[in-house]
């Protein structure tokens, strides 16, 4: 095949790249990488408002446009070297092979007639020797995009990979949510497929190497990482990781993939129209047959990322109660196995939260004296009952119960005991995020803000979230929750009326 004469022979100088799905799961995590590596990035997407709260935002330009509109497809590749095809219909219903074929040749002309440098296009890895007609439509279509794209014109390379560990990645989750809320499983025969799974941080690492790879190189590459293992490993090693107890997996040949698809759908979020493609493509053993992509990008020192670190990354987040980013726009870099805002509501595994908003007549000064002083001697603006019978039972199992108190009656800060609280973040004025150190089946926190609306007006924002440790967190969350409105609810009547009452005094003075 002939390509087109390539723009400048000045390898190391930042190439500009095009990077389409960058609000799906691996887009939204390779431009922050890209602009690492000193190139500039393109996003063309759907709905470019939904990249605003990245943290790259105002680093990256942000186009409107679909792959399967030429017109936008050809005006985003103006200027281009480098352009990323990241994008699929799976799960847009019955015709979804038919736009993925239209979308792949919409973008392979465009980049010819752009004289972009180089495609490179994240596939499925097939199994080896079974019959393009025998594979799931899901890895037919990936397939078939990936053809498209290797007869373009353009030199391109597809990167071939199984499953994807990091958190957000629909395959990831599934694996997630199935291990957690199953302590005994009766899986379909799949569970016994051999796989080879890679970590989120080695495929972005392949997908920004491979854009300097030599003009001549123009085909697929297999990627995975070091472990070859079944679903039922996965699942067992997921297990361990998380801390959970040893998993009793029973394998059965009656569950049709269609069956499989329901039963994923009724245990996990994942939803099903992506849960049914994702299960078929289990049924045939998906493993690396070469490494070729080595001799171009060399695996880092320390070598490919394992199984188990690899699982160990994607749930450190919420194991190292760095919850902020989970559901707000926080500017703290992130990992590429953290969640990002563009992550579908079923991503990150179970967060599950109480939000209470009330407007309050004080001032905002008024309301955080009120906020910093909550706990010990000043209680906790609830039911006094609740929580002295939440703290003796915290007690009774070994719990640090509310005998701590507080180092200071009306100051904070971070580190600072709290009874069975801890402060893990203080925005003096604004923000008290607590985390909880009672005995409980997964990671607690309290948050209470203190903001004005559009008029004015002072805002009291709380927050109490649970992230539950295996199925006995699920079961702790939905037992208690029937008495959230008066634990809760009570707090935040009782502290906006607190505040009130503080602002009144001094107007009775005067």
């Amino acid at each position: 095949m002939t390509f087109p004469a390539v723009r400048s022979t000045d390898e190391d100088r930042p190439l500009r790249c095009l990077v389409t799905g960058a609000t799906g799961y691996l887009g939204g995590r390779l431009v922050p990488e890209l602009l690492a590596a000193g190139h500039s990035v393109r996003c063309l997407a759907r709905s470019p408002g939904k990249l605003r709260d990245h943290p790259w935002a105002g680093q990256a330009q942000a186009v409107r446009g679909d792959v399967t509109d030429e017109e936008s497809v050809r005006s985003a590749m103006e200027g281009m070297d480098v352009a990323y095809y990241l994008v699929h219909a799976l799960g847009t219903g019955r015709g979804f092979e038919e736009t993925d074929r239209r979308a792949a040749r919409i973008f392979a002309e465009q980049a010819r007639a752009a004289g972009v440098r180089r495609i490179v296009y994240l596939g499925g890895l097939t199994p080896s020797g079974v019959p393009e007609h025998e594979l799931s439509p899901h890895l037919r279509s990936r397939t078939e995009v990936g053809r498209v794209l290797l007869a373009s014109g353009v030199p391109t390379a597809v990167l071939r990979a199984a499953v994807i560990i990091g958190s957000g990645s629909a395959s990831f989750e599934m694996l997630r949510y199935l291990t957690e809320r199953l302590p005994v499983m009766v899986t379909p025969s799949w569970v016994r497929t051999r796989i080879q799974p890679i970590a989120v941080r080695d495929v972005l690492r392949l997908l920004v190497g491979c854009a300097r790879l030599p003009h001549d190189v123009n085909r697929t590459f297999d990627i995975g990482g070091p472990d070859i293992v079944t679903y039922e490993e996965m699942m067992r090693r997921y297990a361990v990781v998380a801390g959970l107890p040893k998993r009793v997996i029973v394998p059965v040949p009656l569950l049709t993939p269609r069956l499989s698809s329901l039963w994923v759908g009724l245990v996990t979020p994942v939803p099903g129209a992506l849960a049914r493609p994702l299960v078929e493509s289990l049924k045939h053993e998906v493993v690396c047959t070469e490494r070729d992509i080595v001799r171009h990008v060399p695996d880092p020192p320390e070598g490919p990322v394992g199984l188990d670190r690899a699982i160990r990354l994607a749930l450190r987040r919420v194991q190292d109660a760095d919850v902020a980013t989970r559901w707000s726009s926080a500017s703290t870099p992130r990992a590429p196995s953290d969640p990002l805002p563009t992550d579908p509501d079923w991503a990150g595994g179970s967060l599950y939260t109480d939000h209470r908003e009330r407007t309050v007549a004080a001032s905002p000064q008024a309301l955080w004296q009120v906020v910093e002083a909550i706990g010990g001697e000043n209680g906790w603006y609830s039911s006094p009952l609740a929580w002295s019978l939440r703290g003796w039972l915290d007690t009774l199992v070994g719990g640090v119960g509310l005998r701590r108190g507080r180092r200071n009656a009306t100051r904070l800060r971070v580190g600072d005991s709290l009874d069975f609280w801890r402060v893990e973040e203080i925005e003096p004025g604004r923000l008290l995020r607590l985390r909880a150190e009672m005995r409980l089946p997964g990671l607690a926190w309290l948050e209470m803000a203190v903001d004005r609306d559009p008029q004015g007006r002072t805002v009291y924002r709380q927050r109490a979230l649970f992230h539950p440790h295996g199925l006995a967190g699920h079961a702790y969350w939905w037992g208690v929750a029937p008495f959230h409105a008066a634990v809760f609810g009570g707090m935040i009547r009782n502290i906006a009326a607190a505040a009130e009452s503080a602002a009144e005094e001094p107007a009775r003075v005067h």
